[in-house]
């Protein structure tokens, strides 16, 4: 058994997570905080605890890799932007360094979900790989050539805002057309909001599930009306399935991966979206058809797939 340990964090605008990693991939000890994202010197302090408390137990840990959400500086030290957390050019990598002793790493928490499946997860084996998250939004992270593709101003795979419909549905980020807004759990319950209310016979579980207020849907509960066998969810998987796939063909024509790895929420629902992204995602392949194309597969880590990543990313520094 591997005896380099690493911590791997991963923090979101409402929970941070931390976990003692080996080299193998294997989470041995983990701990979970409430994010305090109104003030970052308490997100800070919430880090050094949660690292404290791992290190108690487990003192032969040797480094710290950070997957925070939002945007990190091409050299991984600091974070530009974060929309929900309270940082704006925030020196991160410094400041952790030196609360905490350790060699710190600092990644945007798509790249390091990224890296965490194309180590351990889904993708292992691929030299190129292109991950996407299907969540609230759609993210997503590059592995080219074996290396984690971050671009030269470490803002590479915002694969969501890529523009698909030219004055299409507006998007969370001011743009019109975006992928994020017909591929997303947001537009899952755009799709089934708008056909339960047209057809209320078609979905009687999504209506009971929200206690008849559609306001209320979001993709979970599209998920399980979808699984009960509601034809207006069933339906409204197949639509944002057909603008997965469409998206995916477009990042196949540009970056020709072995293989797309698909996480988030939306994906969990597996084959009900799968199989009608698989058939835009070929059916937009022109002249393919006596060639390989990358396959497409459902993340395997699940909820530490960034954790896992951050780890291994601070074990290479």
């Amino acid at each position: 058994m591997s005896t380099r340990l690493t911590v791997g964090i991963d923090i979101g605008g409402t929970k941070l997570a931390a976990g003692v990693v080996d080299e193998e991939g294997t989470v041995l000890d983990r701990v979970r905080y409430p994010t305090p994202a109104a003030n970052a010197d308490k997100v800070l302090d919430a880090v050094n605890g949660a690292v404290a408390e791992l290190r108690d137990r487990h003192p032969d840990v040797s480094a710290v890799g950070v997957g925070t959400a939002g945007h990190v500086d091409a050299d991984r030290s600091t974070v530009t932007f974060a929309p929900n957390l309270p940082w704006r050019d925030e020196p991160l990598k410094a400041r952790l360094t030196e609360r905490l002793g350790l060699p710190v790493v600092v990644e945007n928490d798509a790249n390091a979900w990224a890296w965490g499946e194309a180590r351990f997860g889904a993708g292992q084996g691929c030299e190129h790989l292109v991950c996407v998250t299907l969540g609230t939004g759609v993210g997503g992270g590059l592995v080219l050539g074996g290396a984690l593709h971050r671009g030269r101003f470490g803002l590479a795979a915002e694969v969501g805002h890529a523009r698909l419909v030219p004055e299409g549905r507006p998007c969370a980020c001011g743009n019109l057309g975006c992928w994020e807004a017909y591929a997303s759990g947001r537009a899952l319950a755009f799709e089934a909001r708008a056909r339960a209310e047209a057809a209320p016979e078609s979905a009687p579980t999504l209506w009971s599930l929200v206690d008849g207020d559609l306001s209320a849907v979001t993709g979970m509960e599209v998920t399980a009306a979808a699984q009960a066998g509601d034809a207006a969810a069933v339906d409204s998987f197949a639509a944002v399935g057909a603008w997965v796939g469409e998206g995916l063909a477009n990042l196949a024509e540009i970056l020709d991966p072995q293989r797309f790895v698909l996480g988030g929420g939306v994906a969990e629902a597996g084959e009900i979206l799968l199989d009608a992204a698989w058939d835009a995602y070929r059916s937009r392949l022109i002249g393919r058809e006596e060639h390989q194309v990358a396959d497409i597969r459902v993340a395997r880590l699940g909820v530490d797939a960034a954790l896992v990543g951050a780890a291994d990313l601070a074990r290479a520094g």
